[in-house]
């Protein structure tokens, strides 16, 4: 320190300052441990991945081999007032299955939003509380299915202690068990040992990257919202449509003279008939799978609306309370204020510096956590074509279906109604010229 004279409150204020930057210096001397100093794996809170660890090095089948987890209905369980509906979750890793009610998805949803701030954590389905029938029950359980399943496959997510105690233990008491994990732990930018330096991984223009990637992508789940919407129809139009060629062909063999059994494809185990109700089934699983990647759009949405109105918007305000201590400072200078008032005042000055010293640090690593979520969705993405892909081959495939069963129809029509007389049926089209005409 220098042996110029200060007057108290400055004195102070600069040794705050000096002790401020020492500590900073201390954080990237302990995030980056200097060159043969090796310390153990055990020491680090997270490991650092090899190259740069901005870049993510996952393949998609590796993303979806992480886990499979079934969430299936139980029996309802009745309590004094209302029924409790209740899951069982298995999952293939962990090679267990756990029962769980709505509340557990829930807090757990809280928790994982709690410790990953900076990550894309999927949406909840809503909580109905009265009047639940089958149906909204039902599309609730594929949507927490989807829910799960994205956690499990999400990189940081999947090696965390809270997705573990969620698919595997199976005492009574999971949601406070999953408080406990969380409580004075801290987020993810305490624990993340490189949180600290994250400014330094990034692009230049990451501020370009980020605006350019949320358009893009909000304009993707625009098209796929459309997709989606439009497969659902489709699908549901094709069970419609089969369930009405079914009893169009039994009512046409019914009528007239025809004494001969029922065709072959208007009996249930029928292969034809068989391969043709099956191929509903096969659309809605094609739009599961399309809701599946809508709900990780979504979710990159949702990170990116917290991002600029949390730690972003935050670290403005923040700057902003600064500036008017800055003028305050000034004022009470000129002005020749009590010394005890100025010195306080320079006290809070230092806090806000530290403050924003830590926002800053946070909007760096939430940009840096943005950068690989958008990673995570771009490696998502050839996904899609298979899905849409398998969508056209089950429309195909159905449409020959009907055609041939339509084609196994036709030669019914040559003796609908011939009596005795052997007299011929009308022709199907009526000649040229009006119908109606004379």
């Amino acid at each position: 320190m220098s042996s110029h004279y200060y007057p108290p409150f400055l004195a102070r204020a600069l040794e705050a300052k000096w002790a401020e930057e020492q500590l900073q210096y201390m954080l990237l001397y302990l995030a980056k441990p200097p060159v043969n100093e090796p310390r153990e794996p055990e020491q680090f809170l997270m490991q650092t991945p090899q190259g740069n660890p901005l870049l993510l090095s996952h393949t998609l089948q590796e993303l979806l081999s992480k886990d499979s987890v079934q969430v299936e209905l139980i029996p309802e369980k009745k309590g004094l007032f209302l029924k409790h509906v209740e899951y069982e979750v298995s999952s293939k890793r962990f090679k267990c299955s756990v029962y769980r009610r709505y509340n557990d998805f829930v807090v757990f949803h809280e928790m994982l939003l709690q410790k990953f701030p900076y990550r894309m954590v999927p949406a909840l389905p809503p909580k109905r509380m009265l009047g639940a029938d089958r149906e909204f029950i039902e599309s609730r359980r594929r949507a927490l299915k989807r829910f799960i399943n994205l956690v499990a496959r999400h990189p940081p997510f999947s090696e965390d202690v809270l997705l573990k105690l969620f698919l595997s233990f199976s005492g009574s008491d999971v949601q406070n068990k999953l408080r406990e994990l969380v409580q004075g732990v801290g987020d993810e930018f305490v624990t993340c040992r490189l949180a600290t330096q994250a400014k330094d991984f990034l692009p230049a223009d990451i501020q370009a990257q980020f605006a350019a990637s949320r358009e893009l992508i909000r304009n993707i789940y625009n098209s796929f919202y459309k997709l989606r919407d439009r497969a659902e129809r489709i699908a549901s139009r094709a069970i419609d449509n089969a369930s009405d060629l079914l009893i169009f062909g039994k009512e046409l063999s019914a009528l007239g003279s025809d004494t001969t059994p029922l065709p072959s494809w208007a009996a249930l185990n029928n292969n034809t008939w068989g391969t043709l109700a099956v191929m509903p089934g096969l659309q809605n699983d094609v739009v599961e799978k399309l809701n599946l990647f809508l709900d990780l759009l979504q979710s990159y949405k949702d990170l990116c609306e917290r991002h600029e109105k949390g730690v972003l918007h935050k670290h403005q305000r923040a700057l902003h309370k600064y500036s008017m201590m800055k003028k305050q400072m000034m004022s009470a200078t000129v002005q020749n204020k009590e010394p005890e008032s100025v010195e306080q005042l320079e006290s809070r000055i230092v806090e806000q510096e530290n403050a924003i010293i830590t926002m800053e640090l946070r909007n760096y690593f939430s940009l840096y956590c943005l950068h690989q979520e958008t990673q995570l969705i771009h490696i998502y993405l050839p996904l899609t074509s298979h899905i849409l892909g398998a969508f056209v081959n089950s429309q195909i495939q159905g449409h020959k279906e009907m055609s041939k069963v339509w084609n196994e129809l036709k030669p019914k029509l040559s003796c609908l109604f011939v009596g005795s007389s052997s007299v011929p049926t009308p022709p199907l089209s009526p000649p040229e010229g009006n119908f109606f005409s004379s």
